[in-house]
């Protein structure tokens, strides 16, 4: 009587740890769809920062390729989205094409982040280290006498757009073999801080001009922006790995009805036939 229990209570508990398991997993993958459907926004907006960042600063660097990380990001935001969609529908109807679907689509979403990611922290690195040369060409060759020079209107950009002046500080106008010939006690205006309007860049009135250099200002905009997508694309990861394994307890407690019919006696006998 012992084992008759036995036999029928374990096949219960099985039962109920299963439906458990099946419920815990609708549950997590319903959240994550809809945690995928907010942080497309947020995968987009990096992605978008970068590509903008390297057109607005694109004469510093030579490549072209080194927004990539962005154009990745933002091809993974344009997914995220419909993917989500798909994660809440799959844990309400447990469709199997669904299901397949949205498995698919979390591989090619983990395959994506892992390649912005990996290629945002090394351009990272290899655009720092470009930033400086690129930079300190600019200043040294900085004409003085023409002011619609392509150098000096890059420049001028970029000091007055991050209120900086020179490579690391003002004193980098003082090495320039124009600086030294033309105007040894002047900066250029665009050195000057907003807040004076009658600024001309003069060294005597050095409180007026911009502390920082444009090198440290640059480095930190663009390791601000990599670093930002490198993150989102690792915690996406995770999050889509843990909703592939959710997906696959749904797959698994749902056999292929579909193929039901190659195990049917009707089968066999069309098959005969």
């Amino acid at each position: 009587m012992r084992r008759v229990r036995a036999v029928v209570v374990l096949p219960s508990l099985w039962c109920y740890e299963g439906a458990c398991h099946r419920s815990f997993a609708q549950s997590l993958l319903r959240f994550l769809g809809f945690v995928f459907c907010g942080t497309a926004v947020a995968q987009a907006f990096g992605g978008i920062l970068v590509i903008l960042m390297f057109k607005n600063y694109g004469y510093l660097f030579q490549e072209s390729y080194l927004s990539l990380p962005g154009w990745l990001a933002l091809a993974t935001a344009l997914i995220l989205l419909p993917t989500g969609v798909l994660a809440i529908s799959a844990s309400v109807k447990c469709s199997r094409n669904q299901q397949g679907t949205l498995m698919y689509l979390l591989l090619l979403l983990l395959c994506l982040e892992v390649s912005s990611a990996a290629l945002a922290c090394s351009y990272c690195v290899k655009t720092s280290s470009q930033l400086e040369g690129a930079m300190g060409y600019l200043v040294h060759q900085h004409n003085w006498t023409c002011s619609q020079d392509p150098g000096n209107e890059a420049v001028d950009m970029i000091q007055r757009k991050l209120q900086c002046c020179g490579v690391h500080n003002y004193t980098d106008w003082l090495k320039t073999s124009s600086s030294s010939w033309y105007y040894p006690h002047c900066v250029p205006e665009s050195c000057c801080k907003e807040m004076h309007s009658h600024c001309r860049g003069d060294l005597d009135h050095v409180e007026q001009l911009s502390e920082e250099g444009c090198l440290k200002k640059l480095e930190d905009q663009l390791c601000f922006a990599m670093l930002y997508i490198f993150w989102c694309c690792t915690m996406l990861s995770i999050l889509e790995l843990l909703a592939g394994v959710s997906n696959g307890i749904l797959m698994r407690h749902q056999p292929f009805y579909e193929l039901n019919i190659l195990d049917s006696y009707t089968f066999l006998q069309n098959y005969r036939y």
